[in-house]
């Protein structure tokens, strides 16, 4: 049975909801044979009619166009049903709305009666939830184990738990041990809104509260060379989102082709815009400078990060 060329996807698992987008976009752009086959559609000011003329082009160089509309708010969501009437099938589609629909719903009766697939997220508690953590641990080649461990520091959030679970994975590949102490400092409650906080003190340029968000990780438990990794990770973001920045694209298509959390890509995306690919290479080069002075024991851990921040 071929697949449906149309695609709703809804429910209270947002995260869910777009690696599913996700999956299916990234799968249909391999059709492609051209970037003007592509469309990602934000929901703001977003019409029927403007909906409908995007579905009705035809293609232009590619077999097929792909649609994209993301996270379009459910009390608003009807209001897109007839959009749908007509959409011939060179166009493939894929929208994702951000909350439940309600029962009877217009606009997955549209999605229906168009021969397209209608798809609910609930959200994933008790059992259903380690069962996910549990699967996605073993995806990353972690012992399941770890699973309960990251649930028992983080909200019940299925991207933060995803981070969570791929930062220890990244640890791991990095060649340091993955000890208990270890996992205990990475996981520390998550604390990525500090290092969110410390990122946003050092791009574009060091400023005073950085020394301040990062002696205060220190003093909570987190090593200095955690520290410098958790730090190292979020500068190797801000440059993959450079990198796309720098080549066109805009938040909507940096949120649907990289894997991360929206809301993370959202304040990577801010921080990109502040500075240039030149500086974020030269910090990741300070920390992995910093990183091999420690372990060669040419200066102290805590007193080499002090260094480290006035590097970048």
């Amino acid at each position: 049975m071929a697949e449906p060329h149309l695609h709703l996807l809804h429910g209270e698992e947002t995260y869910a909801v777009e690696e599913e987008a996700r999956a299916l976009v990234a799968r249909w752009r391999q059709d492609l044979v051209s970037d003007f086959g592509f469309e990602a559609m934000e929901p703001g000011g977003l019409t029927a009619a403007r909906l409908q003329e995007a579905l009705l082009q035809l293609p232009f160089l590619d077999p097929c166009r792909v649609v994209a509309v993301k996270l379009v708010p459910s009390g608003r969501a009807d209001q897109l049903a007839p959009a749908l009437a007509g959409v011939p099938e060179t166009t493939r589609l894929v929208m994702t709305v951000q909350g439940q629909l309600r029962t009877g719903s217009r606009l997955a009766k549209a999605f229906a009666a168009a021969g397209g697939r209608v798809r609910e997220f609930p959200r994933l508690k008790g059992r259903a939830l380690m069962q996910w953590a549990q699967d996605r641990a073993r995806a990353y080649n972690l012992p399941g184990s770890l699973a309960a461990q990251v649930l028992r520091a983080s909200p019940p959030d299925l991207g933060v738990i995803d981070s969570e679970l791929r930062k220890l994975a990244a640890y791991r590949d990095s060649g340091a041990p993955l000890d208990a102490p270890a996992v205990e400092a990475l996981l520390a409650g998550g604390r990525e809104e500090d290092i969110f906080r410390l990122t946003d003190q050092l791009v574009p340029r060091p400023a005073a509260g950085a020394w301040k968000v990062a002696r205060g990780l220190v003093a909570a438990g987190m090593g200095p060379t955690t520290v410098a990794y958790r730090l190292a990770r979020q500068l190797a973001l801000v440059l993959a989102v450079k990198t796309r920045q720098d080549r066109g694209e805009g938040l909507a298509q940096v949120q649907a082709a990289m894997r991360e959390h929206p809301f993370v890509l959202q304040k990577a995306f801010d921080m990109a815009s502040t500075t240039t690919t030149e500086r974020l290479e030269a910090g990741l080069r300070a920390v992995l400078a910093y990183e091999w002075e420690v372990k060669s024991g040419q200066v102290d851990a805590e007193l080499g990060l002090e260094v480290l921040l006035a590097r970048l």
